[in-house]
């Protein structure tokens, strides 16, 4: 009778749970913050995991999510917290993810360099962005023979920029939101 009377208990908690389960995927889940690695597979697509404010990854988040890459839209389908972006990554490039939620607009640079071996991910902060004009008008402003220089240096920076995927209103659109996450 006991026995019995386990497997009913046992059954009436597994049926609990699925509804808990289901109750609390229906809640919206949100992604606030994600890190960007190679594919486990190595075949130049990148891996985007979503994590908490502390970058540890979220296996709890499944479904699809809405991102922006580099400008164009994808529906990203996440499992265990991990995403796989459809497209390869054929050169080194600027990568720009945006994900709007009801929380605000989210989004990283990256730059990701191809090699032989595989793929290494660099994050770009936006204060990074904007030192190397600020420092090159600093620059500029102190010896005055060196605004030729500065306007070439600036110029070939905006120019790599271009060439490797960062558009020059994606450029100021990141340069904007670090500004404003700043304060």
């Amino acid at each position: 009778m006991n026995h019995h009377l386990l497997h009913k208990l046992l059954l009436l908690l597994f049926v609990f749970s699925g509804f808990t389960a289901h109750a609390t995927q229906n809640d919206e889940i949100q992604i606030s913050n994600f890190i960007v690695k190679e594919n486990l597979l190595q075949n130049a697509k990148l891996a985007i995991l979503a994590c908490d404010s502390l970058d540890i990854p979220q296996e709890q988040i499944n479904g699809t999510f809405q991102f922006a890459i580099n400008g164009f839209n994808y529906p990203l389908n996440f499992r265990d917290g991990v995403a796989i972006t459809p497209n390869k990554i054929e050169n080194s490039t600027f990568v720009y993810l945006q994900h709007k939620n009801s929380s605000g607009t989210h989004s990283s640079l990256f730059y990701v360099l191809k090699k032989d071996t595989g793929l290494k991910i660099y994050k770009i902060s936006w204060f990074l962005l904007i030192l190397i004009p600020i420092s090159l008008l600093v620059l500029m402003m102190l010896f005055k023979r060196f605004v030729w220089i500065a306007i070439i240096i600036f110029g070939i920076y905006l120019y790599y920029n271009a060439q490797k995927g960062l558009a020059i209103t994606s450029f100021f659109e990141i340069i904007m939101e670090g500004i404003k996450s700043f304060f």
